[in-house]
């Protein structure tokens, strides 16, 4: 199974070592740092291509896919992120034996920008999904809202369609990383927080995640309580026309820290009092979501696909509406001044996570469906030649091989080896 995705990709090594564990043979090619895949012993390939419109790029990415698949040849090629979902198959159509698997990870901006742009570009996108999925063997989406989605307007084509909520949570690993982690003392001087009540969002710093609603809450939260720090997590200089400023985040100092890309996301969320994802996109299932419900913080989001897969609003978490600040200070304020509902919440959420969306679960899940196409493919080929061999044998005139025809033949329609 080769296992294309993004710069995020290395997010999935423990995904792979997983399905490694069960037997398969797996690779990866993505646009991500190399080190993790090489300190998994994943083979990996990397390659290039633009995030953003660019469709030279796009073809030239396309062209440099077509090769690798047929070079690597992979019984399973299976896609994650909005390009890759749409290069894979456009790459790999031809190339026969090769079972395709494309994961709807959410809708990302072009379905979730209210821009002119995005509005423009729809129709064009909608129509290059329509052309990658005669190609698609399988369409696996993350939420029902997705799959929804996408089947009202005809972007599935013929695949088959499975519902595979998120991409995991490695909760061993995750447990690990925080007890092997930074004390919560330890890091919150190190961050200067001291006893701060402490609000943690993982997010990359984009407009449509909800980060200019997000500052303005911590800004309304900073009025009644002032010793509320707001700690911001995730990259923003690589997020180009889409990413805040830095001056809109330096506007909200000193309640709000802004921390970039950090490898300690499991440290950090344990010193959090709430965790707040003020997203405004479709959603597949968010990780970040998964692993602060993994580490028992109360949760505020928005009632967007994807996050309401994971929070059901007033039991795990609170769900407000995206775009709203007030709401979403107001939530923050609930669970600051009510810790008892705060941990009822908090431990809810991990008690769900742990359950319904830990890795072993959804790793079970892909291995079912990879062994399916597996077997579906032996079948087939096993069926070709059977057809080819019954052809051959009645080319021959002979009488002598009559016995010996119906013989191979019945023994192969039983399943015989050979």
């Amino acid at each position: 199974m080769l296992c294309i995705g993004g710069e995020d990709h290395a997010l999935r090594v423990p995904f792979l070592l997983a399905l490694r564990e069960r037997g398969f043979q797996v690779s990866a090619a993505a646009t991500a740092d190399p080190a993790p895949f090489a300190r998994a012993g994943i083979d990996y390939y990397p390659f290039q291509f633009d995030r953003f419109i660019a469709p030279l790029a796009d073809l030239t990415a396309c062209k440099a896919l077509a090769k690798l698949i047929a070079d690597v040849r992979p019984e399973i090629v299976q896609s994650f992120d909005t390009k890759p979902d749409l290069l894979v198959p456009l790459a790999a159509g031809r190339i026969p034996g090769v079972n395709i698997v494309c994961t709807i990870n959410g809708l990302a901006y072009l379905y979730s920008s209210r821009s002119p742009k995005a509005l423009l570009l729809r129709p064009i996108w909608r129509a290059l999904q329509r052309i990658a999925a005669r190609s698609t063997t399988v369409t696996v989406f993350q939420n029902v809202d997705d799959q929804t989605f996408f089947e009202r307007y005809g972007m599935t084509g013929r695949s088959a369609k499975r519902l595979i909520p998120g991409s995991g949570v490695d909760v061993d690993r995750f447990d690990q990383a925080v007890a092997t982690g930074p004390s919560p003392e330890e890091l919150r001087h190190t961050l200067g927080l001291g006893g701060c009540e402490t609000i943690v969002t993982v997010s990359r710093m984009t407009r449509q995640k909800g980060i200019p609603t997000l500052l303005e809450a911590a800004a309304e939260v900073h009025r009644h309580r002032p010793g509320v720090r707001f700690l911001l997590v995730g990259p923003r200089d690589s997020e180009g026309p889409l990413a805040v400023t830095q001056n809109e985040i330096d506007r909200h100092k000193p309640y709000v820290l802004a921390l970039g890309p950090r490898s300690d996301v499991p440290s950090l969320l344990a010193i959090a009092d709430v965790f707040a994802l003020p997203t405004e996109y479709r959603e597949g299932i968010p990780r970040a979501l998964l692993e602060a419900a993994a580490a028992s913080r109360p949760i505020v989001t928005t009632r967007m696909p994807g996050c309401r897969d994971v929070i059901r609003d007033g039991w795990n978490g609170y769900l407000v509406a995206p775009h709203s600040p007030r709401q979403l200070a107001g939530r923050i304020l609930d669970l600051l001044r009510d810790r008892e509902t705060a941990g009822v919440m908090g431990t809810r959420a991990a008690t769900l996570v742990r359950s319904e969306f830990s890795l072993e679960v959804i790793v079970e899940r892909y291995a079912s469906l990879y062994e399916e196409l597996i077997n579906r493919s032996l079948q087939k080929r096993m069926k070709l030649g059977v057809e080819g061999l019954e052809r051959d044998l009645c080319q021959d005139s002979a009488p002598q091989f009559g016995i010996a025809h119906l013989d191979i033949t019945l023994a192969c329609r039983s399943g015989a080896r050979f």
